[in-house]
Formats: structure tokens, C-alpha cells, sequence
């Protein structure tokens, strides 16, 4: 007769009673199939005979063991066998022995044998067959039958299932750790929410109870690197806290992967790999989603460029933007240069008001830690009217001569000339010289250019352009004339007007020279005449000729370097 038990603390032992006076060799199991559960303890038994007289040798058992390694030609005793080591005891005496077997586990299913030695020769015997051992465990297997209308819940039928089978069993069921008074069957159906877990037992066993089955929960991702340099391979990982846990789903930016796997190797990253990315654990009971984490792909700063906003000409004192950009992670710091000289480091260059001195040639760097990288430089056309034109005349302006006038002025873009003669409204000529190659009286006059250019004109001051032939014998003809008046006649007038002062003087005589002289009246005649000539001595000092017209006639001319002592002298110098 046979038994069948399992769990821990309760022993099954498996005899079989047979005559212990038989002559042949054999061994009997107590059972050829046992199954027991996971933890629990098995006992294994055997019989065993051999003649006890061979040869008139009397027969002696030498050594009797188990083993479960069928494929080794020197089998190995449990008892020395690293897995079973401190599970494996044996209970032997009189021709039985049973093995005893704790702490049982899922790889503990095989075929055990007994083997015995005698002092005979060929004396030893294993007993084949053995015993085949199952060892199972219980799990709750689930199917979804319906789902709640409103809540995150469902209905489920659930089955306590093991290897084995147990007839006439009787089950224990538990939700949430707590035992339900639904059901006693091998299969239960409730309605279960996604933060429930359910587990079962065999009734009297309750303590090898199946691990409890829950919809996934605390779903979260791993990353292989912190830092994720371009064309580097990355691994994400999504672990969860779930039983069971059937499958995985990831996804991009919440756009789904064509992957179900708890791992996404990215090989070779490029920058367009850069994103948040999740996974969502999911099984009968229910799915969760991990939190994102975010993928960073870095790479040196490519492709740097200037822009300009607003983007139409420059015009001087409008507001203007440069922009420096690049394709750069982690973003980068920036450099400015004009005409290689640097600027400032900013990502922008501003100029409220721009004026013509800020043309030139714009350039940037662009730098991160892992590179740099320079722009092309732009130029920067500050377009803006033409200055005040100023005129200019090359060549003698002589009857019959030719004169150039040159009209410049300042300006972006280039200014156009146009000439023109005051009071006439038609130029006269265009561009930049204009040149008279037979001048004539007629051309006299005020002249003036017009600079102009798109963005606005400015004429010049006038210029008065006459020959110069003309204007000196006019002076001559002035000097001239002055000259008769101040060297004939004045000198004729004065020498007339001192003779008759003198014989004046001759006939009022007072007798006293000295008082005369040191008291002299103001208002006699001799005190005029002085008077006047004293004016007349000043008014030769004062007189000057043209240097570029001085004539030899007149140069012995100057002023009497010594005053006159007496009035009486009448001498004309």
C-alpha cells in the first residue's frame, strides 16, 4: 500500500512489507510516482534481498545509498552531493532504507534509485526503476471575463493550479492577504481593481500557499549611460513589480515601439534618438507605465551661422539684430568677431541706432565641451544718403583754359552727380567731373553739384567760378587811381596849405618863443595846420600797396621816423 503527502513538517513514509528470507536479488519502492510540494519534505522507501548464502559465503552488506545522477557510470551518494547537501538523511535496518528529503525544490524533480553492495563477487544490485519525484508549486492562473463600466477593475475567474494532481482537495483563497469566504473550490471568480492580489492553498496545507498574482505595479526604466555621447550604444531597461509579468510595451514620445521586451538597445545613437521615453508593464490583472526618462544625446557645436533681422537693407539709425546659431548639445557659448577682431560673448549682437562706422565683416564661434565650431563671415552693408558734397576746381581758370570741377561726397551706396549753374534748373552735366574745356566770360558764375543716391540727395554749397584775367585789371585800374590821388595831388594840397601856415606864423610871431612853444593855443591857425599834419603823417603810415602789384614809382614812400622839433621848418619831406 501506498501514500502520497507533501509539506513541510509532514512525513510521508512509504514501505513495503515483503519476505526478508528470499534467495534472488531485488529491490521494491513503496511508490513509483511521488509528487510533493515546493518547501516541503519527502520520504522516499525501499526493501531490498540478496541470497544470504552463495557458495556456502555467507553474504554481507557492505554499503547501501541513493543517488539521482542516472547518467554517471560511478553514481554519487545524495549524502555527497553539493545540491542536496544539509536536505538528504537516511533511516536504514534489516534489508530497508528510506531516503528523507527537506527543503524541497523545483529542481529536485528526477528519478531516485537504491543501490546496494554485498561482499560478493558481482554481490552488488540497484533497484530499477526508481521513484519518479515531482515537485510543484501552486500558481493562480487568471482569465478576464468582463470589465467594470466605470472603476479600473474586472471581473476574473481565477484556478489554483499546481503539477500535481490533488483529488478530493480542498482549497483556501486570499485577497489582499486576507482569507475569502467566496469559495473552497479549485477555481473562484470575483471582481478584482488593479491594486488587488489574490493567492491560494490546499486546505491543511495552508502554510505552501502560491505566490500571490497582482497587476503590475512600481514599473520604472534604467538607463545604461548618464551621459550619452553621439554614436554611443545605450540600453533601457523596465522593471516592474508584477505576477506575472507577460509583456512589455515602450514607447517614444508617446508614439508605441514595434518592441514587447523589458529591454530597448539603442546601437549607434544619433541626435534624432533624442526624446523621453517610457514602458508600460502590463499582464491579466492590469498594466502600469513607468515615469519618462529622457534620452540626451550630445554632440559638438555643427553648422554655425549668422543671421541678420530684419533681413532687407541696413539702414542707418534703424535697430538691428545679429544672430549667432548652431546645432550644438550642450547648447553653446558664443564668440563674436568683426573683421577678425573680437567682439563680445553673446548669442546676439543689438545696435539700437546703427551708423555707417559699424559696417564690416561679422563672424562667430561656436564652443561646448565637446568641440567648437566658426561661422562664415557676413557682411554688414550700413547703407545710408549722401553727406555734404564739396566741390573742387583743378586748372587756372583762364579764358580759352580748361577747367575740371570734381564733386565728392560720402554716401552707401554711391552717390550720382549731377551739375548745375544757379538760377537754371536743367544741368548741366553728370557724374563725378565735369570739365570746361574752352571757358569763357559767359561761363562765369555760381556753380553747385547734387549729390543723390536711392536713399536721398544733398546739393553742395555754391561755388563762384569766374576767369581770372577779368578780375586783374579791375584791381589794376583801382590801384591805379588810388595811387594818382595819393602821391600827386594830396602831396601838392599839403605843401600849398604849409607855406601859407608859415607866413601866418611869420607875421603873428609873440614875443616870447618859449611860452609859445610850451603853451601853444589850440585853436590858432598854426595848431590846425599841425593838427592836419599830424593826420596827414598818419594817414601815410596807414597806406599799403598790394604786394602782387607794388610799382617802383611809389616804394621810396614812408613815414618821417622823427618828429618835427619847431613849427617854423617848412621844409617838405
Amino acid at each position: 500500500m501506498s501514500l502520497t503527502a507533501a509539506l513541510r513538517g509532514f512525513v510521508v513514509v512509504l514501505c513495503w512489507f515483503a519476505g526478508i528470507h528470499s534467495q534472488t536479488w531485488g529491490v521494491e519502492y513503496a511508490s513509483k510516482h511521488i509528487c510533493a510540494f515546493e518547501g516541503s519534505t519527502v520520504e522516499i522507501s525501499c526493501t531490498y534481498t540478496y541470497p544470504p548464502w552463495i557458495s556456502y559465503k555467507k553474504t554481507v552488506v557492505q554499503r547501501e545509498f541513493w543517488y539521482a545522477k542516472l547518467k554517471d557510470k560511478n553514481p554519487l551518494d545524495l549524502r555527497e552531493d553539493p545540491d542536496y547537501a544539509g536536505r538528504v538523511t537516511y533511516r536504514c535496518s534489516e534489508q530497508s532504507c528510506s531516503l528523507r528529503i527537506s527543503g524541497l525544490r523545483l529542481n529536485d524533480f528526477a528519478e531516485y534509485r537504491f543501490k546496494f553492495e554485498t561482499n560478493q563477487p558481482d554481490g552488488s544490485f540497484t533497484g530499477k526503476p526508481g521513484v519518479s519525484l515531482t515537485v510543484t508549486d501552486l500558481q493562480v492562473l487568471s482569465q478576464r471575463k468582463r470589465e467594470c463600466l466605470r472603476d479600473p477593475c474586472a471581473l476574473f475567474e481565477l484556478t489554483c493550479h499546481s503539477r500535481c494532481v490533488l483529488p478530493h482537495s480542498s482549497y483556501v483563497w486570499y485577497k489582499n492577504g486576507e482569507i475569502t469566504t467566496a469559495g473552497s473550490q479549485q477555481k473562484y471568480s470575483d471582481w478584482f481593481y488593479t491594486a488587488d492580489s489574490v493567492s491560494c492553498a490546499v486546505r491543511g496545507h495552508e502554510s505552501f500557499h502560491s505566490p500571490a498574482v497582482y497587476a503590475p505595479k512600481s514599473v520604472s526604466v534604467s538607463m545604461s549611460l548618464t551621459e550619452i555621447m553621439e554614436g554611443s550604444s545605450v540600453t533601457l531597461t523596465c522593471s516592474c513589480d508584477a505576477n506575472p509579468a507577460d509583456k512589455f510595451r515602450w514607447y517614444k514620445n508617446n508614439q508605441p515601439l514595434l518592441l514587447e521586451d523589458p529591454r530597448l538597445i539603442l546601437r549607434s545613437v544619433q541626435r534624432s534618438d533624442s526624446g523621453k521615453f517610457h514602458c508600460v508593464a502590463e499582464n491579466e490583472l492590469g498594466e502600469a507605465a513607468s515615469d519618462y526618462v529622457f534620452i540626451n544625446v550630445e554632440y559638438p557645436p555643427e553648422t554655425s551661422s549668422v543671421s541678420v533681422s530684419p533681413s532687407a537693407e541696413v539702414l542707418e539709425g534703424s535697430s538691428v539684430t545679429l544672430t549667432c546659431s548652431s546645432d550644438a548639445n550642450p547648447a553653446a557659448k558664443y564668440t563674436w568677431f568683426k573683421d577678425n577682431r573680437p567682439l563680445l560673448s553673446e548669442d546676439k549682437v543689438h545696435f539700437s541706432s546703427i551708423r555707417s562706422e559699424h559696417s564690416g565683416n561679422y563672424s562667430c564661434k561656436s564652443e561646448n565641451k565637446h568641440g567648437q565650431s566658426s561661422s562664415t563671415p557676413l557682411l554688414l552693408d550700413v547703407q545710408y544718403p549722401p553727406r555734404i558734397p564739396s566741390v573742387s576746381v583743378f586748372g587756372k581758370i583762364l579764358k580759352g583754359s580748361s577747367v575740371t570741377l570734381t564733386c565728392s561726397s560720402d554716401a552707401n551706396p554711391a552717390a550720382n552727380f549731377s551739375w548745375y549753374k544757379k538760377d537754371e534748373d536743367s544741368p548741366k552735366a553728370s557724374g563725378t567731373n565735369w570739365t570746361i574745356s574752352d571757358f569763357r566770360a559767359e561761363h562765369s558764375g555760381f556753380y553747385y553739384c547734387e549729390a543723390e543716391n536711392r536713399r536721398g540727395s544733398l546739393n553742395s554749397s555754391l561755388q563762384l567760378i569766374e576767369t581770372e584775367t577779368g578780375s586783374w585789371k579791375s584791381a589794376a585800374t583801382a590801384k591805379t587811381t588810388f595811387a594818382v590821388l595819393l602821391f600827386v595831388f594830396i602831396p601838392a594840397f599839403l605843401w600849398i596849405r604849409k607855406n601859407r601856415r608859415v607866413t601866418e606864423q611869420q607875421e603873428k610871431r609873440p614875443a616870447n618863443r618859449t611860452q609859445l612853444n610850451t603853451s601853444p593855443d589850440i585853436n590858432s591857425p598854426s595848431a590846425e595846420t599841425e593838427a592836419a599834419e599830424e593826420q596827414l603823417e598818419l594817414h601815410y603810415s596807414s597806406t599799403h600797396l598790394s604786394e602782387n602789384q607794388e610799382e617802383c614809382l611809389y616804394s621810396n614812400i614812408r613815414r618821417n621816423p622823427k618828429p618835427r622839433q619847431r613849427p617854423e621848418d617848412n621844409s617838405v619831406e
